[in-house]
């Protein structure tokens, strides 16, 4: 069974990353969604576990103090954090597991496991992601306004990823990112030990004195 990827998909807001996840995991068994851990309370109709793993602040400290978490963050006052146990225990399944992350976590994960794949999540062109944002009909002018000139930031920092994915067509963009997804898995940095038993059986067999 071969072992699963670390997949981090950022983008900007209104880009459809949160869709395009959730199709890979609707469209394809090999797929898993990371599930976070927050300190925040839950929401009515989320459940510990499948939305996130709700932990207490004091619980939320002993895990980054014991080295737990792949990567953390604030956010309007709560905290957030995905956990290493449950994204190794996925990819020690063969399973690939997709985390929706922003860049500062995007870049935390990258450093600690440098084998992860980063992909940002863009939409055709800047008019494109305001009518997205627009149509989404959940926030006013100015919250809309806010995202837009984050994303300026956050389209300066688009060459830290390994890939970027155009979301024009929703099937199409699924079926590409599930097939970069898939090329990845017969990288050679991904391969070793397929490469070191190819390599010791052909020296066993072939090695000269021995044919």
């Amino acid at each position: 069974m071969r072992k699963g990827l670390i997949v981090v998909v950022s983008g900007f807001s209104g880009a459809g990353k949160g869709t395009l996840m959730k199709r890979l995991v609707t469209d394809y068994d090999q797929y898993e969604l990371n599930i976070s851990a927050t300190t925040r309370k839950p929401r009515e109709g989320e459940v510990d576990g499948r939305e996130y793993h709700f932990v207490t602040k004091e619980c939320f400290k002993k895990m980054i103090e014991n080295d737990e978490l792949m990567e953390y963050a604030e956010y309007v006052e709560h905290s957030y954090g995905s956990p290493t146990a449950y994204v190794m225990e996925k990819i020690n399944e063969g399973k690939d597991v997709l985390l929706e992350i922003e860049l500062q976590g995007a870049l935390q994960i990258k450093k600690k496991f440098p084998e992860a794949l980063l992909v940002f999540i863009t939409p055709p062109d800047a008019k494109t992601l305001k009518e997205r944002l627009i149509g989404r009909g959940t926030e006013t002018i100015e919250q809309i306004e806010k995202r837009l000139h984050r994303a300026v930031e956050e389209a300066r920092s688009i060459d830290a990823y390994d890939y970027i994915v155009v979301n024009d067509d929703l099937d199409q963009t699924v079926k590409s990112l599930h097939q970069l997804i898939e090329a990845q898995h017969f990288d050679i940095r991904y391969n070793k030990e397929l490469i070191k038993n190819i390599q010791n059986d052909m020296e066993r067999e072939y090695s000269r004195g021995k044919n």
